[in-house]
């Protein structure tokens, strides 16, 4: 049995749901395209000193040195568990950052009473703005572990002092954001409603956490600033709270609906669900319809939720209301999700807290920057690599960027190269890649088409990257993840998908890693 989104090709969604019928803005492929959004608000927040001391003891000692203006190259990627995805977040908060980037008096006050910096150091810092690159994917971009998703090349003096808040501010959207496309896929279709701001680790934590969960495919949010700064829809019904306040629960039904007679969506689980909630939720429903209108649909908040939402829908079809929608809350995730699913649950429409707000089951990202390469005495960058007993804590050295090869009969995605950035691999007719780890694993691709995932988004000092609107990047999410099979994207045992080193990095590595145990 379909369900009533299905049947009716009306969007599952809480009342009072603020999304406007937009023309569909597509995908996005970098900064070639300017938009002209609606609304963008634009929040500069001084984070100068949000770094730590370490980052500013070691420009200090650069200061001493001829390290200081040495051009150096840092990469942001995660190691990740095993090799499945993440989705990209935070560029535009970042770019905010950058731009917003310099030492108050206050700041230079305070880092004086420390008593670590002479009062040359301190003159530096007072004049400090960035004037380096940094490239990057777009948001809502697919990643995988060890690609680099943001690549700073600037003066060592600079680099190193914005690296913590970089991984600040990356590794908690891209963190929520994977978890929210992991929620959205295992819901299948049925749309996801982010209410987790009352459980966030803090007002930050709620807030970028739910502009990440509608990059990845959240309908909504619960939260009204978050709806405000980043022109997303907002959506809420109300609280048991509102039930207990009136004498029964058929008068706080009738109370709402008569306040929203055409965004009338009950939660039914107070009392009792199926003897007491849902057959006064019908009894309002009819009373609506006689008036002229018709209800939303019911929230389940607790209980058997796979066993309450197939008795709810036998009995409001059994009423006359096939199109009222059900729609489930109460902490949630993605495999619970799956879980209603294999159980034939009758559910159009999640809201989703604490477990996606938190990341519950994974919280941090383990995102790291890493030293790459720095300018040598002859005014070329030598690439560098980090040694490591741990193979996966070997650092892929020297300027890199990232390809996706892609299928061009499916348009699907094939296997993504690290590569160094000066290599093409435009007009290939056929292409070998080899697993970095296990090099007799070998493929020939033919019949493809490459696209480089990172972009220009800041060259000497100056934004060259125009930020889209939260709902753009949606759009380009969509079609990011969409570029993949499903084996890959599956919950339980993924298909590994291939991130492969070029043969010219590959090299590159095997040499330094020799010469490093010479």
């Amino acid at each position: 049995m379909k369900n009533s989104a299905q049947r009716t090709g009306r969007q599952p969604c809480a009342p009072f749901d603020t999304a406007r019928d937009d023309k569909d803005h597509g995908g996005y492929t970098g900064p070639k395209i300017n938009y002209n959004t609606e609304k963008k608000i634009k929040i500069m927040r001084d984070l100068t000193l949000l770094t730590d001391l370490y980052q500013l003891t070691m420009m200090y000692g650069y200061s001493k040195s001829s390290l200081m203006n040495k051009t150096a190259v840092f990469d942001v990627f995660y190691r990740g568990v095993g090799n499945n995805y993440a989705v990209a977040c935070g560029l535009q908060q970042v770019i905010e950052y950058i731009e917003n980037l310099h030492f108050s008096d206050d700041d230079i006050a305070y880092l004086r009473s420390l008593g670590l910096f002479d009062e040359e150091f301190l003159k530096m810092l007072a004049e400090l703005k960035f004037t380096g690159d940094i490239y990057a994917v777009p948001e809502g971009t697919v990643v995988f572990p060890q690609e680099p998703i943001l690549t700073v090349k600037a003066r060592l003096f600079e680099a190193q002092l914005i690296e913590t808040a970089i991984l600040c501010i990356l590794n908690h959207q891209t963190l929520i954001a994977t978890k929210a496309a992991k929620i959205v896929y295992a819901a299948n279709g049925g749309s996801v409603a982010e209410f987790g701001l009352r459980r966030a680790q803090g007002p930050d934590a709620g807030i970028y956490g739910a502009r990440a969960a509608v990059i990845a495919g959240c309908s909504s949010t619960s939260d009204v600033l978050a709806g405000k700064m980043f022109d997303v829809p907002v959506s809420g019904t109300h609280a048991h709270s509102w039930v207990m306040s009136f004498e029964s629960e058929l008068e706080a039904f009738r109370a709402y609906a008569k306040m929203y007679p055409d965004k009338c969506m009950l939660l039914v689980d107070t009392y009792d669900t199926l003897k007491s909630g849902v057959p006064n939720a019908i009894k309002v429903f009819r009373e609506l319809r006689e008036s002229g209108h018709e209800p939303v649909g019911v929230r389940l908040d607790s209980g058997d939720l796979a066993y309450l939402s197939r008795e709810t829908r036998k009995m409001l079809d059994e009423a006359g209301f096939p199109d009222a929608i059900i729609c489930a809350s109460g902490d949630l995730d993605e495999y619970v999700l799956q879980s209603l699913a294999s159980q034939n649950a009758k559910i159009n429409t999640y809201g989703i807290g604490t477990k996606l707000i938190t990341s519950a089951d994974c919280p941090s990202l383990g995102g790291v920057y890493k030293l790459a390469a720095i300018e040598g005495d002859d005014g070329k960058l030598e690439p560098k690599l980090k040694m490591s007993d741990t193979p996966a804590k070997i650092t892929n050295p020297g300027f890199k960027k990232i390809v996706r090869i892609y299928d061009k009969k499916t348009d699907k995605a094939l296997a993504d190269l690290i590569a160094l950035r000066e290599e093409n691999f435009d007009g290939l007719d056929r292409l070998e890649i080899f697993d970095p780890y296990f090099t007799w694993k070998r493929k020939t691709i033919t019949d493809f088409y490459v696209r480089q995932l990172d972009v220009p988004v800041i060259l000497g000092g100056k934004t060259v990257y125009e930020s889209p609107s939260v709902k753009e990047i949606a759009a380009y999410h969509k079609k990011s993840l969409g570029s993949f099979w499903n084996e890959y994207k599956r919950l339980l045992n993924p298909h590994i998908y291939k991130v492969d080193l070029s043969l010219e990095l590959y090299n590159l590595k095997q040499r330094l890693l020799n010469a490093n145990r010479g």
